[in-house]
């Protein structure tokens, strides 16, 4: 597509840089509505990314973000200058989130989708119980620990590394399975997945010992059981500056000292 006739919409989080740069890049580029645009142009940190890859899940309009906050793995660098050339030789990273499903302390049915992990957590002073089932087979009878997690390659440089998870390639087709503080078995550092496995997390003693489960910033307490799996109808398509690549951030990121 031309320059010239690529039309943009633009999104910014609530930070001051990030309304004045919207402001800025408006009223040099133009701004059409995200259901009208080529493209949308996302402008905070990570979390702000993550905030708009939610709202436009059933969206084919790609999302290429730019740096006004505090994270800025996901995102490009910020300039004014020369955007329209920049998104047009940019490099695709397609991602396909996790959905999770819950039942509650009630009986109650929860879903949501996560982009980066869904993550049970410890609601107490006491740590979980949890027995981890993959596609129907019981793999551990009994995790003790702070939590659990199910991170995707995209989230898996986020609370998937701070919780000493592996950190995944994009096109790896992997999921990684992370605990979090393991106690019994203390030595246990987690698994990787295939992408088409169904993860379901059952809660011990669950009166006793209270989980929450997260999926990104949807939670839902009291959890009695959580599965999650792969939603291989959603491709979420994020746009980085050419040689800058999510593959080479991610690689990359497994070099740091």
């Amino acid at each position: 597509m031309p320059d010239a006739e690529m039309r943009l919409a633009f999104a910014a989080s609530d930070r001051p840089e990030a309304q004045e740069a919207r402001a800025r890049l408006t009223a040099r580029y133009g701004c059409h509505p995200p259901e009208e645009a080529d493209v949308v142009v996302a402008l905070g940190g990570d979390g702000f990314m993550l905030e708009v890859l939610h709202a436009h899940l059933r969206s084919t309009c790609p999302i290429y973000g730019m740096n006004r906050g505090s994270v800025g793995f996901l995102m490009n660098d910020y300039a004014e200058e020369g955007l329209l050339e920049r998104i047009a030789t940019s490099e695709k990273a397609v991602t396909h989130p996790l959905q999770m499903d819950v039942v509650d302390a009630d009986g109650g049915v929860h879903q949501a989708v996560a982009i980066n992990e869904v993550s049970l957590l410890r609601q107490t002073h006491q740590t979980a119980k949890l027995k981890v089932s993959i596609d129907g087979k019981v793999r551990m009878e009994e995790l003790v620990c702070d939590g659990v997690m199910v991170a995707t390659p995209a989230g898996s440089t986020a609370y998937n590394l701070s919780a000493h998870g592996p950190i995944v390639p994009i096109a790896a087709q992997v999921l990684a399975l992370t605990p979090i503080s393991a106690f019994r078995p203390r030595r246990w550092r987690g698994a990787l997945l295939s992408h088409k496995a169904r993860v379901a997390i059952e809660v011990l003693e669950p009166e006793k010992r209270p989980v929450s489960a997260v999926a990104d910033n949807y939670e839902v307490r009291r959890v009695r059981r959580v599965e999650i799996a792969e939603t291989r109808d959603i491709d979420l398509v994020m746009l980085f500056d050419a040689g800058r690549s999510l593959d080479e951030r991610v690689l990359a990121e497994q070099f740091q000292s």
